[in-house]
């Protein structure tokens, strides 16, 4: 394996200096094996973790996971229509399953009503879709390998009087 890709799956947040001094390669190296997977269409870009919990950013960000049923089209699969609706701007994640569903998409925007219209109103309404059922995210434990640290709830015993 591309020794620069197995740090980028073990440690993205590392600098090009330090993945050098990792691997035993040069900076220069690196920074060539970084343009080859990016070439290549391997490495796609970096991507912060965020708690997306923290009182600024909660305003901001619904998000929700959608299942969705699919009819596959002759010729092509499910892959037309997921990469269809993996297109859409609200659409952060689309993923073929196996299970009870064929596409697990997460969805993201400023309200659940934003969410809402996207699924009624672009979704559900595309050709082969048989059927979606929406989630809300409700709180975070984990995200990206990134443990979300809750704030800490003081829990005292009720005062017991005879």
């Amino acid at each position: 394996m591309n020794p620069v890709l197995k740090l980028l799956l073990e440690g993205g947040s590392l600098t090009t200096a330090q993945m050098a001094q990792v691997v035993g390669l040069s900076e220069a190296e690196v920074q060539q094996h970084l343009e080859q997977l990016k070439k290549d269409k391997i490495f796609l870009g970096w991507r912060p973790v965020l708690d997306l919990s923290r009182e600024a950013a909660a305003a901001a960000a619904v998000r929700a996971v959608i299942e969705v049923k699919v009819t596959p089209e002759r010729g092509g699969g499910f892959n037309r229509l997921a990469e269809r609706l993996a297109r859409f701007d609200e659409v952060e994640s689309c993923y073929l399953m196996s299970g009870g569903y064929d596409l697990h998409v997460l969805v993201g925007g400023s309200s659940l009503q934003k969410v809402a219209g996207f699924v009624s109103e672009k979704l559900s309404t595309l050709e082969g879709v048989l059927s979606t059922s929406t989630h809300f995210l409700l709180r975070s434990y984990k995200e990206g390998g990134f443990l979300i640290e809750q704030a800490e709830t003081q829990v005292s015993r009720l005062n017991v009087s005879p």
